[in-house]
């Protein structure tokens, strides 16, 4: 009888939690293998660094030409078609709604056609907005169907349906990704999705702040302003509020909301987003939110690392960690399309995952 293996998942963000899972979904059960999700933070954990639970979120294309755009845009693709299956399970945190995109001021991306076939050309119900349509200043406008994330709702969602398959968990700090292997059973195969990485220089992290309000609304706006920055109102499901966005920061290491970068962000909800009048034209603030987003120069490291582990006289070979962080600010659309690709290499034995799109 093959002797049992385990497989270790490092981090419980959202990259971290889909891939354990969709791992486990993709073992046979006949398989000698097992996974076991070692992290520090857990969907119940309250910490800046643990982005994941802070996020908006939703499901939001970004055009480009960069093979790294091109590799998110599949990714981004899978994520949407798993989307929409995983929001039939009220449980999931997950809902359909309304996508809409103000743009004042479109980057080049924005108005190239065959860019925006590639992008957007997936979406349901895509269309773009009339000008008569589209609110003053506005140049450029699309609706599309899209999904929006409760995300501390969809986290616990993913660790119940991963621990319901026979996954396990383990509570640990990990000071390095070689210490995993020595956390379970014949560890051959460890999978890091840390977020930043484990002292990886072409890491770092962006900060961002939102603000959670009470008020409910039933479209996620997006709307991009002259001056290039970026606002969006984003409903959460099963009564989660409204999430009010957003800025970001790279580098920058504040933990302190800003009070007046929340007044910005309200003043700008309140001319441009389409809230409810039951609160007076008021926003009943729930709380300022700061999280720090795990972000890579050139975009996510997806790849096999081949280790020893051991020290000297005692280095056992024949051990490979397989990276899938950097994610920045979208893990969650990315997140099953990068889970499949971690997936396969960890049990295809790949090496890399190619810089691709799927149109």
């Amino acid at each position: 009888m093959p002797e049992t293996e385990t497989i270790v998942v490092i981090g419980a963000g959202v990259i971290g939690l889909t891939t354990a899972l969709r791992l486990q979904q993709s073992l046979p059960k006949s398989t000698n293998k097992s996974v076991l999700l070692v992290a520090r933070d857990w969907p119940t954990t309250t910490s800046l660094n643990y982005a994941s639970p802070w996020a908006g979120a939703h499901y939001r294309p970004v055009p480009g030409t960069t093979p790294q755009s091109l590799r998110e845009e599949s990714q981004a693709q899978a994520t949407y078609a798993y989307f929409k299956i995983a929001s039939q399970d009220p449980a999931s945190g997950i809902a359909k709604v309304e996508g809409i995109e103000h743009l004042e001021n479109p980057p080049a991306e924005y108005r190239d056609q065959k860019a925006i076939e590639t992008y957007y050309g997936h979406l349901d119900g895509f269309r773009f907005l009339e000008k008569s349509e589209l609110p003053e200043g506005v140049v450029w406008g699309v609706r599309y169907e899209t999904f929006v994330v409760n995300s501390p709702v969809y986290l616990a969602y993913l660790l119940r349906r991963f621990i319901l398959l026979g996954g396990r968990t383990r509570e640990y700090t990990l000071a390095d990704p070689r210490e995993a292997f020595y956390l379970g059973e014949n560890v051959r195969t460890v999978v890091n999705c840390s977020g930043v990485g484990f002292g990886d220089e072409k890491s770092f992290i962006i900060r961002g702040q939102t603000c959670l309000v009470r008020n409910p609304t039933t479209t996620t706006l997006t709307r991009q302003n002259t001056d290039g920055t970026w606002s969006f109102s984003i409903p959460r499901p099963l009564d989660g509020g409204t999430i009010i966005g957003g800025t970001k920061g790279p580098h920058d290491w504040d933990p302190n909301p800003s009070l007046a970068v929340r007044e910005t962000l309200l003043r700008n909800a309140k001319k441009w987003f389409p809230f409810t009048e039951e609160n007076g034209g008021e926003f009943d603030v729930v709380r300022d939110i700061v999280g720090r987003r795990p972000a890579r120069e050139g975009g996510m490291r997806i790849e096999v690392e081949h280790v020893d582990v051991g020290g000297p006289g005692r280095a056992e070979k024949g051990r490979r960690i397989v990276h899938g962080y950097g994610a920045a600010g979208r893990g969650y659309e990315l997140s099953w399309g990068v889970a499949g690709d971690v997936v396969s290499l960890v049990l295809e034995g790949g090496e890399e995952v190619k810089e691709k799109a799927k149109l």
